[in-house]
């Protein structure tokens, strides 16, 4: 199971949403699935249509910078991050 932490802008979004959950994927993509199987809507939030990861999000697998074809281990860590900007 790979291990999947999630922003917490996510969080007051959807209901029961855990900023740290274990899912079985082979691929981001797939992860972003699983967890949008378990809470409708939140790949929306994450991805455009096409799929294609929303620019101000960034996907992290065991430290290394992914996107959605990046491949998932059993055992690994998967960061969402939201850029924050402002002036």
């Amino acid at each position: 199971m790979a291990d999947v932490h999630l922003p917490s802008t996510l969080k007051p979004l959807f209901d029961g949403l855990p900023r740290r959950v274990d899912v079985d994927a082979a691929t981001v993509a797939d992860a972003l699935a699983e967890l949008d199987r378990r809470w409708p809507g939140l790949q929306d939030r994450l991805c455009h249509p096409g799929p294609q990861l929303r620019t101000h999000i960034h996907v992290y697998v065991d430290g290394e910078r992914g996107d959605l074809a990046t491949p998932v281990g059993e055992r690994s860590r998967l960061d969402v991050i939201a850029a924050i900007s402002g002036g």
